[in-house]
């Protein structure tokens, strides 16, 4: 972490968990563990249906609310679809972009992430954007172009202004929901050329401004020593955010000098 110069930001992704009922009972139970001092920047990821109960569950605590997807056109005849418009009416302030699971199973591309990267900002969401290589390509050698490539594709059009509002979270799809963790070198090694990208892409202020997320199974047994690394300015949390003693934890983890 470096807090000099940007956010250090724990963000829990809940993926398909938890009803409204349930978001409301782990907001009054997060509430009474959460650390008084504000280090770190904290953000639930929730699904679409329990953003109206989390935006009242979480009003009275500094947690900000964000949604796991979003679809890049502002209206129309898509089915099924949210748009940015409508998170943001709802007080939504961040969305994930381009998870693994949703290149996986989804059918998501560079090319829809990027255009959901664009919608997102221009109504003044912040984006997290993931990026991250399967077991096979880093066997194959091919991480760091992968992820330059990803990188530079989330980002075309988006000017360096913007570019400041975006998070990146690096999770390696071999690592997540595996229990698999990169170590801490790997990982800031990843989130290292991710900002020498961002360099290339914008310059050096810029770069130095972006907070880069490390997602892979972060935990309470490692997020310290993964918080520790330089470049890697906090977490994308898949299953320890949905237990509020793991998740603050890491929150803990995070908050240390």
């Amino acid at each position: 972490m470096n807090r000099r110069y940007r956010k250090t930001i724990i963000a829990g992704n809940w993926k398909m968990n938890k009803t409204a009922t349930e978001t409301k009972k782990f907001a009054e139970e997060l509430k009474t563990m959460l650390p008084k001092a504000k280090w770190c920047d904290v953000v639930v990821c929730v699904p679409f249906v329990n953003i109206p109960a989390a935006i009242r569950a979480f009003k009275d605590m500094r947690v900000a609310i964000g949604a796991e997807d979003l679809f890049y056109e502002k209206s129309g005849a898509y089915t099924g679809e949210v748009s940015a418009d409508m998170l943001k009416d709802l007080g939504v302030k961040y969305v994930i972009i381009g998870h693994s699971e949703r290149r996986q199973y989804f059918g998501e591309t560079d090319v829809t992430v990027n255009k959901k990267v664009l919608a997102a900002l221009e109504v003044g969401l912040h984006p997290i954007i993931c990026v991250g290589e399967t077991l096979e390509q880093r066997e194959m050698g091919i991480t760091m172009e992968l992820i330059a490539l990803q990188t530079k594709a989330a980002f075309a059009g988006v000017p360096a202004e913007k570019a400041r509002k975006c998070v990146i979270a690096y999770e390696p799809v071999w690592a997540i929901g595996t229990g698999k963790t990169a170590t801490a070198e790997q990982a800031n090694e990843v989130c290292n050329a991710i900002r020498a990208t961002i360099r290339h892409l914008y310059g050096a202020r810029v770069a130095r401004s972006v907070t880069i997320q490390y997602g892979g199974s972060m935990n309470p047994a490692n997020a310290a020593e993964l918080l520790a690394q330089p470049d890697v300015d906090g977490g994308l949390i898949g299953g320890a955010a949905l237990v509020p003693e793991k998740f603050t934890a890491i929150i803990n983890a995070a908050n240390q000098e």
